[in-house]
């Protein structure tokens, strides 16, 4: 099932990304041992001759050919896997789907995160992958892993424009009309004047986010500093 397939009503994508084709090149890394292993079992195999180092030969060979069935049936397994993995950000959630036999299903509402980190290797800055995590108000519990995905950063700007974006949506417009009900014709200009702020906010959080993926910033600083910007939504 693709993540199109479980969209809500008026819920629409805004980002999608899938696995990269290095992914089944990373999760491959066991079957590859199992071929050399079974390489090795190969060359340790004695001639073919009777008693006992016969029955040492065959017992090798056996071994030898069990690996590899193994190992290639975890390579073609990975292969489907990159194949079918889809994930996306909506207007609401955070969508994944992933896994063949052992489905990997997620959906992330944007209210409820808190944070998202990414991981771009060196090979991954030059191929275009990455992988996030990401955060909810359930702590590690609630922590969504997203593994060797395309687009790893445009996929986190979307997640947290998102997430700014409802935030400072809703409050602004509740908390404006009790305050002046007998300036009503200029309300409908509150909601116009916040959304730069928004906008603003975002872009200081996602610089932010780059410092600290960097290095230049603690992960203790990153959080105290998105958390000042975000108490002034």
């Amino acid at each position: 099932m693709a993540v199109r397939d479980k969209l809500l009503a008026n819920e629409q994508i805004v980002f999608e990304s899938e696995k990269h084709w290095m992914a089944p090149i990373r999760d491959s890394l066991i079957p590859a041992l199992l071929v050399l292993a079974g390489l090795g079992l190969g060359w340790l195999s004695p001639d073919k001759e009777g008693g006992i180092l016969g029955f040492a030969g065959n017992l090798l060979d056996f071994l030898k050919v069990a690996l590899w069935i193994v190992a290639v049936g975890w390579i073609i397994y990975n292969v489907i896997l990159w194949r079918t993995a889809s994930f996306a950000v909506t207007n609401q959630r955070v969508l994944r789907e992933e896994g063949l036999v052992s489905k990997r299903s997620s959906a992330t509402l944007l209210g409820s995160v808190t944070d998202v980190r990414s991981t771009v290797p060196f090979l991954g800055a030059r191929l275009g992958y990455g992988d996030l995590v990401v955060l909810t108000q359930s702590g590690s519990a609630g922590q969504d892993k997203f593994e060797t995905i395309t687009h790893p950063i445009e996929f986190r700007d979307h997640i947290m424009t998102g997430k700014v974006a409802g935030s400072g949506g809703g409050a602004s417009p509740a908390a404006a009309a009790p305050s002046a009900p007998a300036q009503a014709p200029a309300a409908p200009a509150a909601p116009v004047a916040a959304a730069p702020a928004s906008a603003d906010q975002l872009q200081t959080i996602a610089q932010l986010a780059a410092l600290r993926d960097s290095g230049a910033i603690t992960p203790e600083e990153f959080e105290q500093k998105k958390a000042e910007i975000l108490s002034r939504i």
